[in-house]
């Protein structure tokens, strides 16, 4: 199976027996991406990547 990179846009050949949670690289950015959908096939950052903001921190915004 192939799905573009969410970071580069390169299509990445990802094989064929992925699980929802696997992780993979794109061979161009090395980018490690997490599998999100199977049906279709979606990748996107791991969820334990992103930053998350603390409440109490200086700055925090809870007002999108």
């Amino acid at each position: 199976m192939k799905v573009s990179c969410v970071s580069c846009k390169e299509v990445v050949d990802v094989g064929n027996n992925l699980n929802l949670g696997d992780m993979v690289s794109c061979s161009k950015c090395d980018a490690r991406l997490e599998v999100i959908w199977l049906a279709p096939l979606e990748l996107d950052w791991p969820a334990d990547e992103y930053d998350d903001y603390d409440e109490n921190e200086e700055g925090y915004d809870d007002d999108f």
